[in-house]
């Protein structure tokens, strides 16, 4: 029997009586699970904590559910939950162990649940206005994507010689039971840091954003970073994910009950490099951000506009020791 594939984006179904991952109709719409999962919500005591939504209501960690099958939750995303958590508990150790793809589906399934109360909202807001829910066909074909990739937590959905991701993980000598996460829906990116580790993945970019940052990566990948270095390199990421102009395109093979996801190249017919041009001060901003706990303003930043403060390398290039660093963590 050929896969049965679904693709709520063709019918725009984001109501609470389908499943989110494969499509069923379900008995009640009380049928959901936590977009956070409980096991990390327990840990930080994050289910009354506030959660920004894009509108800029607050919403909170315990309130974001997403409509799921009891079969596909207990046969398929518990045990995924399960593994994660227990390799999160453990550490960086414990995360480096993980198959690449299990992280990639389960910091999908976080985002796409998020994207989901997202688009629940945006639907319900525009209908209260008597206007059609309206969202850019560049963004349909992104997140179509990432949810057709998804698909392969629960059926044969195999990637065929390539990664739809760009993932890094760093050991970070965190301030025990510090918590941050953060999240970029339009570029799909998402990170999270606690334990010792820290943990940033680009959804949607087949490694484009990997590759952009190897040389750094070949100096800092493998040392234990403090928590500013992490959060530096966090927003190189984020933003060269908003640099990033290309929509991925696949080809979708299915043979007999498997479906085979083939990348085409990014470069395609355009001979525009894959990243628009790095603009210091923009970056500069988006570390401010990045870099609020420690209160560091754009003017010191780009105090050089050519050369951004950095907490990662000297003057040399050479890479700084996180035990060199006098900040809190």
């Amino acid at each position: 029997m050929p896969a049965q594939l679904y693709y709520p984006f063709k019918t725009f179904n984001f109501n609470n009586r389908t499943c989110f991952l494969g499509g069923e109709a379900l008995s009640s719409e009380e049928e959901k699970i936590q977009v956070f999962p409980a096991w990390l919500m327990n840990m930080y005591q994050l289910a009354d904590q506030p959660f920004k939504m894009l509108d800029e209501t607050i919403s909170t960690y315990k309130d974001l559910k997403i409509p799921c099958s009891a079969a596909i939750s207990e046969r398929y995303l518990e045990p995924l939950e399960a593994e994660i958590a227990a390799a999160m508990s453990a550490g960086y150790e414990g995360v480096k162990s993980l198959d690449e793809l299990k992280l990639f589906q389960w910091a999908g399934k976080l985002l796409y649940g998020i994207l989901f109360n997202e688009i629940q909202a945006g639907i319900k807001q525009q209908h209260a206005q008597g206007q059609e829910f309206n969202i850019s066909q560049s963004l349909i074909h992104k997140f179509s994507n990432l949810h057709l990739m998804l698909q392969s937590i629960y059926q044969p959905v195999l990637f065929e010689d390539f990664k739809p991701y760009s993932l890094f993980l760093f050991s970070v000598d965190n301030a025990e039971d510090q918590f941050i996460y953060r999240d970029e829906i339009n570029t799909l990116t998402f990170s999270v840091r606690m334990k010792d580790f820290g943990l940033i993945i680009c959804l949607q970019d087949n490694g484009a954003n990997r590759n952009y940052h190897r040389e750094i990566l070949e100096k800092i990948e493998g040392q234990t970073l403090h928590p500013i270095q992490f959060e530096e390199f966090n927003a190189r990421v984020f933003y060269s994910a908003y640099l990033f102009n290309r929509l991925p395109e696949y080809n979708i093979l299915p043979v007999a009950e498997e479906t085979y996801i083939e990348a085409m190249p990014l470069r395609g017919i355009s001979s525009k490099p894959l990243f628009d041009y790095w603009l210091n001060k923009t970056y500069g901003q988006v570390l401010e951000n990045f870099w609020k706990k420690w209160g560091f303003l754009l003017l010191e930043i780009i105090k050089n506009p050519e050369k951004p403060m950095s907490f990662l390398q000297d003057a040399d290039g050479n890479f700084i020791s996180a035990a060199a660093i006098e900040l809190s963590r």
